[in-house]
């Protein structure tokens, strides 16, 4: 197997929060190595950042809205990269053990508009904010995902060490140093970060009540990908009996598997993921890759 055959593979394994961090990380690395190549030719690096950061100036934002997104993807310092990146590593196996990549698109992308919105918002109502800002960062998006398992599954834990640290904990501390920040050196930062951390709150709890807050940005999203999908045209099928007792089959097996999901979400609401045993962890994860 060749080095590019390995690494398609590879890409192919990952979920997509995974794909995301590696996206993230090529954008970051791809400008410093340009950078120091066009060196060696006294060419300076034209100013990319202005294509696709968020400015909260309205005339700039409305020329550009596309950057309410494309400003997740940038980051200034290798600092900056790595804290949001490890962050959402730390989240991603608690995410997909419960949700699919559909869900994790919703939460994370979500949060990083929500976040761009306020950002916006605030930098043109409160006098305190005399002058426009612009911002870049996948923080909104990242907190959305950190504040939407905090709310979702509270007494779910990471271990450090010989620590156990519960998830609300987590929250709690993530919420409290980004208000205190918003008085800070990077106040729309910390505006964008509460941002996404509210629509992680809001999705969270209204899964926990039976309700998918998200589901319109999932149909948006696909009748977006849908225009860029040739049409397909049906070939004729012949309709057998035993195909569709086998089809009857495989949704009475769905409709069964999804009671056990259920079941353990709400176990886990309750008490935790865990409270699960290996069985159920198990189960969940397969359930995870099959979608």
């Amino acid at each position: 197997m060749s080095l590019m055959q390995d690494i398609r593979y590879k890409m192919t394994r990952l979920n997509f929060a995974e794909k995301l961090i590696v996206v993230n990380v090529i954008i970051f690395v791809a400008p410093l190595l340009l950078r120091s190549i066009l060196f060696l030719f006294k060419i300076a690096l034209p100013d990319y950042f202005s294509w696709f950061e968020v400015d909260s100036n309205l005339k700039e934002f409305i020329t550009k809205p596309w950057t309410l997104v494309t400003y997740s993807f940038f980051h200034l310092t290798f600092g900056h990269i790595f804290w949001n990146m490890v962050i959402l590593y730390l989240f991603t196996n608690s995410f997909f053990n419960l949700f699919d990549s559909r869900r994790f698109i919703n939460v994370f992308f979500l949060g990083v508009i929500a976040g761009g919105l306020l950002f916006i918002s605030f930098y043109n109502i409160f006098p305190v904010f005399e002058n426009h800002a612009e911002m870049i960062g996948a923080s909104a998006g990242v907190n959305a995902v950190c504040i939407f398992m905090c709310t979702y599954s509270p007494n779910s834990e990471f271990r450090f060490f010989s620590f156990r640290i519960k998830f609300w904990w987590i929250g709690v501390f993530v919420l409290l140093k980004d208000f205190i920040g918003i008085a800070g050196d990077n106040s729309g930062g910390a505006i964008a970060h509460l941002g996404g951390a509210a629509i992680g709150f809001f999705l969270a709890r209204g899964l926990l009540n039976g309700k998918d807050y998200g589901e319109w940005f999932s149909k948006l999203i696909d009748g977006f990908s849908s225009m860029f999908q040739p049409e397909k045209r049906s070939p004729l099928k012949t309709v057998h009996k035993q195909k569709t007792k086998k089809t009857t089959a495989k949704k009475q097996t769905k409709t069964v598997d999804q009671q056990k999901i259920d079941t353990i979400l709400d176990k886990i609401s309750k008490s935790g993921y865990e409270s699960l045993t290996k069985q159920e962890k198990d189960f969940l994860f397969q359930a995870g890759k099959d979608n």
